[in-house]
């Protein structure tokens, strides 16, 4: 037996795996759901309403600031709470290696602080 062939069947195995699905629906769609182009099926429908007025409109980059500063602090709880579960079995280097992300991720607060990131206008 080739080393390979498991592979390669694992790999076929997986692209099947995605493609029978897509698959399955695009023959449900072409039997089941014939196209019935229409005015009133190609109109925009939104919550019920019709839309009125330009849909660009200028979007607050401060929502995005608030996002990303809320993912880097999330993150932070994720690698914190492993950390504080096993503490006591840890060795100095660990807890020095947690002290600099933890320091590093003060340092990030503290720019974000001076920048005016959490600040709210």
């Amino acid at each position: 037996m080739h080393p390979w062939r498991t592979v390669v069947a694992l790999l076929i195995g997986a692209v099947a795996f995605g493609l029978a699905p897509l698959a399955l629906a695009r023959l449900w769609a072409v039997v089941f759901s014939p196209q019935k182009p229409g005015p009133q099926k190609n109109s925009i429908y939104e919550c019920g309403l019709e839309s009125h007025g330009d849909a660009w409109i200028r979007f607050d980059a401060a929502y995005y600031l608030y996002a990303i500063v809320f993912l880097i602090f999330d993150v932070e709880a994720v690698f914190l709470l492993p950390f504080a579960v096993a503490f006591t079995g840890l060795t100095a280097g660990a807890c020095l290696a947690m002290l600099v992300f933890l320091l590093l991720l003060v340092e990030g607060l503290l720019w974000a602080w001076q920048k005016g990131v959490l600040t709210w206008n």
